[in-house]
C-alpha cells in the first residue's frame, strides 16, 4: 500500500509538471579489464547490471531504461531483466571510448525514432548500491532547484588540500605546508562525483557534449552507497554492505 501511495505522488507530480519524465541511460560494455565480464558477474545473487536496472525500473519518475552494449551476453541479460537495448558500434567499445560519445550514440538512436527524451540520466552499472530511492531524490531535487544539471557526489574519504603535487623531481604541498597540519575541521569541505548519476536535459548534452552542464546542482549520497566496481575487492565489499543494507 505504501508503495502504491508513493508511486501516485510522483505521478501527480510529472502530471502537474512539478518534475518531468526522465528516460535512464545505463552503458555497459564487454571488455573491462580490472575485472573481467564485471557488468554481469553475480552480486547477491544477480548480474551486477542488474541492480541499476532494477533501480531504474522501480523509480515512477523514469519512464524508460535502456542498456548501451556491444557484447551479445550483456545484451541478453539486459532484456531479460526488463531494459531496453541500444545496440552499441565495436569502435565505441575499446579501452579509450568515452561515455560521452556512448550516450550520444543513444540518444541519436532514440532522436532516428522521433523518441528523443527531454532529459535522461546517465546510470553507471558499476553503481550497485544506488537505488530507486536514489534516483527519486536526485530527480526531484534538480527539477526543484532550477539548475541545468545534476550529479551525484560524495564527501571526499582524504582531503586533497593535505596532499602533494609532484613537478620533476620536486614535492610540493597543494597548499602549503601549515595547510597539511592543519586539522581538518578547520578546513571547507570537499565534494568529488562519485558516478552514480548523472541527470540534465537531452538539448544541453548534445549542445555541450558534457555531462557537467553549470549551474551544477549536487545530489549528495553517502560512502557506503558511493562504491564503485573496479576490481574484486570492490565487488566483495558491495556483497557485504547490500547484504547488511538486506
Amino acid at each position: 500500500m505504501e508503495n502504491d501511495t508513493t508511486e501516485a505522488v510522483l505521478r501527480s507530480s510529472i502530471e502537474t509538471g512539478k518534475v518531468k519524465p526522465v528516460v535512464a541511460i545505463i552503458t555497459a560494455r564487454g571488455g573491462s579489464k580490472g575485472l573481467p565480464r564485471k557488468n554481469i558477474r553475480q552480486l547477491c545473487g544477480k548480474p551486477l547490471i542488474a541492480h541499476s536496472i532494477l533501480a531504474a525500473l522501480e523509480c515512477a519518475l523514469i519512464e524508460r531504461c535502456i542498456v548501451s552494449t556491444e557484447d551479445p551476453e550483456i545484451k541478453t541479460v539486459s532484456l531479460q531483466w526488463g531494459a531496453e537495448v541500444v545496440d552499441r558500434p565495436a569502435s565505441l567499445a575499446t579501452d579509450t571510448s568515452l561515455s560521452r560519445d556512448v550516450v550520444r550514440q543513444v540518444l541519436g538512436e532514440l532522436e532516428s525514432q522521433q523518441r528523443l527524451p527531454e532529459y535522461f540520466v546517465l546510470l553507471q552499472p558499476t553503481s550497485p548500491l544506488r537505488t530507486a530511492r536514489h534516483l527519486t531524490e536526485a530527480i526531484e531535487q534538480f527539477f526543484a532547484s532550477g539548475k541545468t544539471s545534476a550529479v551525484s557526489m560524495t564527501e571526499m574519504e582524504h582531503h586533497p588540500y593535505k596532499c602533494f603535487k609532484v613537478s620533476g623531481d620536486e614535492w610540493m604541498p597543494v597548499i602549503d605546508y601549515e595547510t597539511l597540519e592543519a586539522p581538518r575541521q578547520t578546513l571547507p569541505r570537499m565534494y568529488r562525483p562519485n558516478g552514480a548519476i548523472y541527470l540534465l536535459p537531452s538539448a544541453a548534452f548534445l549542445k555541450e557534449g558534457a555531462f557537467f552542464v553549470p549551474p551544477v546542482h549536487p545530489y549528495i549520497m553517502n560512502r557506503e552507497s558511493s562504491i564503485d566496481i573496479d576490481d574484486e575487492s570492490d565487488l566483495s565489499m558491495a556483497g557485504i554492505l547490500l547484504d547488511r543494507r538486506n
